[in-house]
């Protein structure tokens, strides 16, 4: 089947950024791979589904995140841009959280963007073509309390893919980060430590409540892929006017 538009994957397609830019892309026509743990979630999405193949994918298992997309690749041809913004934030101190949620954040966030980059890059450093799009986080250029493993991991985020940019650069392949601030979604909703989320709703209303709408960090990530395949805007720091951390 041949598409005007080339292959859109997005992770963490289920709810917050994800959704949003499912949106935003389904609106201008491209082909795309969802992916989620939620898929009836995503499934309950305002979308046009002509062309979306939706997949229970958990980015950490990274044979069935290669199934899922060789599969909707083998529909819509090789994917074009890959999206890795699946990602969980459990606040916490280090003294008193439970390693577990460490490894989670470790695992989804750090091993879940590279799984995603591994699957796809040969293809994109053979055609000279392609887009990667992690989602960070301020909090992988500055320190937030409560925040020690989530900062350890999107500063990976943020190292990983400035390192696999600079390799490869040179095959005309883009590598490129968003580091959203504070945002409406669903990220605290797995936090256990009451006293963590309790100081982060405090420090919200220090901002008059006012976070980030995630239509703009979709809209942000947008920005990036429509630039000419040999134009590369490697970061976005995108937060509301009233955060000033």
């Amino acid at each position: 089947m041949n598409n005007q538009k080339p292959l859109v994957v997005i992770t963490g397609a289920s709810s917050g950024f994800g959704a949003e830019m499912a949106k935003l892309f389904n609106q201008a026509g491209y082909p795309m791979l969802l992916l989620g743990r939620r898929t009836e979630k995503i499934t309950a999405l305002p979308l046009n589904f002509d062309q979306i193949m939706v997949e229970a994918v958990d980015v950490t298992d990274k044979a069935s995140f290669e199934a899922a997309i060789r599969k909707a690749e083998a529909i819509y041809g090789k994917t074009d841009l890959l999206i890795n913004n699946a990602g969980v934030m459990l606040l916490g101190n280090v003294w008193r959280q439970d390693p577990k949620e460490w490894q989670t954040m470790l695992d989804t966030n750090v091993m879940g963007v590279l799984n995603g980059t591994q699957i796809v890059l040969d293809d994109m450093m053979e055609r000279e073509h392609g887009t990667i799009i992690n989602m960070s986080s301020l909090a992988g250029k500055k320190t937030f309390v409560n925040h020690a493993a989530y900062v350890a991991s999107k500063f990976g985020v943020h190292g990983l893919s400035e390192t696999i940019r600079e390799e490869v650069s040179a095959k005309n392949v883009r590598v490129a980060m968003v580091a959203p601030g504070a945002a409406e979604t669903e990220l605290l909703t797995h936090v256990t430590d009451d006293e963590a989320l309790s100081d982060y709703e405090s420090w919200k209303k220090t901002m008059g409540g006012i976070t980030l709408d995630p239509v703009h960090v979709a809209e942000a990530v947008k920005f990036i892929y429509d630039m000419p395949q040999e134009v590369n805007i490697r970061e976005i720091d995108i937060a509301a006017t009233r955060q000033d951390s």
